[in-house]
């Protein structure tokens, strides 16, 4: 499945394209009590067991020890338990891929298609349960998302892609619990002003970032995405609509100053999981130090202090949006 900024409605002339691989014959279980669910003649059960891991990271372990070839060859012995190491998986992965695609990068195994496009393949497990650890994300849905868009999002669960937090006990075999399709019904329910926000981030993000490799970078898009989420629920702006826009992107970019400031960057999901301390999924580490974040709060500081009718200028030249039938065929053009 493709996911990503492309999926989102963004076309970025850098941008690559994101794909996100899963075996439909597995399915990950948060209690055991759910595999009474599933045909266990078809469905390869997967246990989670997060009691020694960081909020937003879990092992993931083989209670009947029967699993594809794959997974079983990722495997290794963790507290009595067979689990897939995250980091195994990966390289075994990198490895049947072979030369079509020459690099790991994070959870990803990135390449290049036709010389032209570049591109990150996720390959990941799924869970029709939505996780225990989100569950205060439900309560917080008083008035955005709708109702509907929650209940569609809780019964489509999430996936697990194969990256450790750093920090972690077992940082070489945890998976992230990923949460990329909710995000992308949650943009796609954006009305106009908001995904235009978003865009904006975005733009910002690249500019913020330019000439900078790897670690350099202090920030990435999903700090982007989780700041417009956080805004956007917590209805910090009164109207939504294209006078206001300006307004929505600097109460976006002060979130973003004092989580910088703070060294705390909410997951939208799972706000106990600080995103500057692990690895965002298609994105650079970031684990800013305190002199990094010092860096990065003065950076963003002295921005504040442009001139909001320059910028206002800047950012109308910058993109352009298009309305097609469907909210989620809105495509933001950036040149």
């Amino acid at each position: 499945m493709e996911s990503g900024s492309q999926r989102e409605g963004f076309r970025f002339k850098d941008s690559d394209i994101d794909y996100m691989h899963w075996p439909i014959n597995h399915r990950v279980l948060w209690d055991f009590s759910q595999a009474t669910l599933y045909n266990l003649n078809i469905y390869k059960l997967i246990l989670c067991d997060s009691s020694e891991s960081p909020p937003g990271f879990t092992l993931l372990w083989l209670p009947s020890e029967d699993a594809s070839r794959e997974a079983l060859s990722s495997c290794l012995r963790i507290n009595g338990l067979l689990c897939i190491s995250s980091a195994k998986f990966r390289d075994n992965k990198h490895t049947t891929l072979g030369k079509s695609d020459p690099k790991i990068h994070g959870p990803s195994i990135s390449g290049r298609q036709n010389d032209v496009l570049d591109y990150d393949r996720a390959f990941c497990y799924v869970s029709d349960f939505w996780p225990p650890s989100a569950s205060s994300w439900t309560e917080r849905c008083h008035s955005w998302p709708p109702p509907h868009v929650v209940d569609v999002v809780t019964r489509n669960g999430s996936h697990f892609v194969a990256i450790g937090h750093k920090l972690g006990k077992h940082s070489n075999n945890e998976w992230t619990i990923s949460f990329f399709q909710a995000e992308q019904k949650l943009v796609y329910c954006m009305n106009h002003t908001q995904f235009l926000t978003y865009g904006l981030l975005k733009c910002f993000e690249k500019e913020f970032n330019k000439g900078l490799d790897g670690e350099e970078k202090l920030l990435c898009s999903y700090h982007m995405k989780t700041a417009i989420f956080w805004v956007v629920q917590q209805s910090t702006i009164a109207h939504w609509c294209p006078q206001n826009l300006l307004e929505g992107f600097w109460v976006c970019f002060k979130i973003l100053l004092k989580w910088v400031y703070e060294g705390y960057c909410p997951n939208f999901f799972i706000p106990e999981n600080n995103l500057f301390l692990n690895k965002v999924h298609g994105a650079p580490e970031m684990c800013p130090t305190p002199e990094k974040r010092g860096k990065m709060y003065g950076i963003l500081t002295y921005i504040r202090t442009v001139d909001e009718v320059t910028f206002n200028r800047v950012s109308n030249s910058y993109a352009t949006g298009t309305y097609n039938q469907h909210p989620s065929e809105f495509c933001l053009y950036v040149t």
